[in-house]
């Protein structure tokens, strides 16, 4: 979104009249993103939706809250992420940090059997490799190679510093590099 774009839609926030309007804006604008950056973590359609509606509930609820400081962009991802992770770690589908080969199982059957996904064989094994990834680099990775998020913002998203996104990034492309190569 344009800096001027955002600018209008943050005043059209602050007044009560033009706020329910605005807030439709958003989810135009952000809807698509945010669900792809949910899906790779979730894999289920259904669950997917469920937190994507969460995302935007929890964004319309705390508006007031929102000190403008950083982009909405930012902003909404760091709720869907942290949504996201806190909806994962309920399920038990995950350690905090790390996939078990349990759940990477679970995934990998989620996605072999998912209506919603349409890639040839060497997607999925392209997918199977990320599942693999420890939690946080997957995260990581997802953002960077799907969403092209800058590092700064992922720093802000996520409260990890640029240097340390960097290695993660860098070392889920090696270790997906590994795993498709195996295979």
């Amino acid at each position: 979104m344009a800096k001027d774009e955002e600018i209008l839609i943050i005043q059209e926030l602050k007044n009560a009249e033009t706020k329910e309007i605005a807030f439709e804006k958003i989810i135009r604008l952000y809807k698509e993103r945010l669900y792809f950056h949910i899906r790779r973590m979730v894999i289920d359609h259904d669950d997917t939706n469920d937190i994507l509606q969460d995302t935007f509930y929890k964004a319309f609820i705390n508006i007031e809250t929102f000190r403008f400081e950083s982009s909405i962009f930012t902003w909404l991802y760091k709720i869907a992420t942290s949504i996201t992770l806190n909806f994962l770690n309920k399920k038990n589908r995950y350690p905090i940090l790390y996939l078990s080969d349990k759940n990477t199982e679970y995934l990998t059957s989620k996605l072999e059997d998912s209506d919603f996904f349409d890639g040839d064989e060497l997607q999925k094994k392209f997918q199977k490799a990320i599942l693999k990834l420890p939690k946080k680099q997957q995260l990581v990775f997802n953002m960077k190679y799907y969403e092209d998020i800058k590092y700064e913002e992922m720093s802000e998203i996520l409260g990890t510093s640029v240097g340390a996104l960097k290695v993660s990034y860098h070392a889920a492309v090696k270790k997906i590099e590994i795993s498709i190569n195996e295979d």
